[in-house]
């Protein structure tokens, strides 16, 4: 029996392909380069963010005061978004001790006005932690149909050729037919990884937004009430605490 020798395949398909073909196959290699980048900066930065706040919240629990995790944040930076959210909570509670509410970004009391800037730092690491995900959700949701469109499309133009040339037999068909395939299984290759990605990094920020709203409800209770429920059994193996916050003094 005879080996096959018109080549079909990928090289075939594109050298039979016209321009809306061609640009389907460069669109589906666009979005996975994209998506492929994104996920390793996107993972990298998620390990980075992880290992910065383990570090920084084991600093805090066992700091001696409030002054030290001060001093820390001084010294060295915020670089993850609990040191930003304590950074931005220990600004607010000195600013509002010492100036009081001069404007209505300020109003309300002391504890007030700490609440409104914790929110606005959470909701600023929450978009932070997002930024990205729509790129892959995007992909994961249309590169099955622009690799659906590609293979439409190959299929059109290969019944097309056959119309013209009147060969009809089911090799002369079956060929050119699953060549256009090509382009559904790229759309799958493409979007599968995508998807993947997308459920991963979701997950993960799910998680570190609820470990960041029970850092700042301690934090909260911490700079308000001069101390935080629960924080001390929660942490008792952590060595020394932080127990106590020294309160502003009266104007």
């Amino acid at each position: 029996m005879d080996a096959p020798t018109n080549g079909l395949g990928l090289g075939h398909y594109l050298s039979q392909s016209d321009a809306v073909g061609r640009t389907l196959l460069v669109l589906l290699l666009l979005m996975s380069l994209a998506c492929w980048v994104l996920v390793a900066i996107k993972g990298l930065a998620q390990a980075r963010r992880r290992r910065q706040g383990e570090r920084f919240l084991n600093l805090f629990w066992n700091a001696g005061s409030l002054d030290q995790v001060r001093h820390e944040l001084q010294t060295h930076g915020a670089h993850d978004p609990f040191s930003h959210l304590a950074a931005h909570a220990l600004h607010a509670q000195q600013h509002h001790a010492r100036h009081g509410a001069t404007r209505l970004a300020e109003a309300g009391s002391g504890s007030e006005f700490l609440t409104r800037t914790m929110r606005k730092v959470l909701d600023e690491e929450t978009l932070h932690m997002e930024s990205g995900l729509t790129l892959l959700a995007t992909v994961g949701a249309t590169a099955p149909f622009v690799g659906l469109f590609g293979t439409v499309w190959g299929v059109y133009h290969a019944l097309v050729a056959i119309g013209i040339s009147g060969a009809g037999t089911l090799d002369k068909v079956a060929g050119p037919v699953g060549e256009a395939l090509i382009m559904t299984g790229l759309g799958l290759a493409v979007a599968i990884p995508a998807v993947v990605a997308y459920n991963a990094f979701t997950r993960a920020n799910r998680v570190l937004a609820a470990q960041l709203d029970s850092f700042a409800f301690e934090l909260h209770s911490f700079l308000t009430l001069g101390e935080a429920p629960g924080a001390a059994a929660a942490h008792a193996d952590g060595g020394a605490r932080l127990r106590r916050v020294e309160t502003p003094a009266a104007a």
